[in-house]
């Protein structure tokens, strides 16, 4: 009887185990396919290599959403699937060109971003519409720690900060904005 009890437990658990991997990975695929969907909201500007998208925003949201690890994780699956051919960077391009290229360093720094941003908002940085804003504030900062130095290997040193800052600042702050109203949505769909 109590061999039986035991087998039935460790059931259980192997089944509750399996679900949270398949409940994880959903979410961050999701997280990936969401930055993927936003990436296609893409403006090309004349003077820099560095189109305005919508991956920011994505990439900031699921970070506060998932959290650290599922959010990097999340950006780590974006940038696999852009790798690997499907179009999912901006403009619906795809490949390690992309990542070689003068925006690389934006794509790579999504990893850190996200990462940043969940870890504040673990942290409880998402609670309040102020602290939720400086979180995502931290991630975009992120990403130009690691986009600005590698555009500069494109532009030179003395152009990176005209083409690849200060054009997005305006659009940065809109996106950080978006981002935190859309925050509790986002939190009731993943709860769901």
């Amino acid at each position: 009887m109590v061999l039986a009890e035991v087998w039935v437990t460790d059931l259980g658990r192997r089944e509750n185990v399996a679900r949270r991997v398949g409940l994880e990975a959903l979410l961050v695929v999701g997280g990936s396919l969401f930055t993927a969907l936003m990436a296609q909201v893409a403006i090309p500007l004349p003077f820099t290599p560095v189109p305005i998208t919508g991956q920011t925003l994505a990439v900031l949201l699921v970070g506060a959403v998932l959290g650290a690890r599922r959010g990097a994780l999340s950006m780590l699956a974006y940038l696999t699937e852009g790798l690997v051919g499907l179009p999912v960077f901006a403009g619906g391009t795809a490949g390690v060109g992309r990542l070689l290229g003068p925006t690389g360093g934006y794509l790579v720094g999504f990893i850190g971003a996200a990462y940043v941003t969940g870890w504040l908002a673990e942290r409880g940085w998402d609670r309040r519409p102020m602290t939720a804003i400086l979180a995502m504030l931290a991630g975009n900062g992120v990403l130009y720690l690691f986009g600005l130095p590698w555009l500069a290997r494109f532009v030179g040193p003395t152009h990176v900060l005209s083409m690849g800052l200060f054009p997005f600042i305006p659009g940065d702050l809109l996106k950080v904005f978006l981002a935190s109203v859309l925050l509790p949505g986002a939190w009731k769909l993943v709860r769901k």
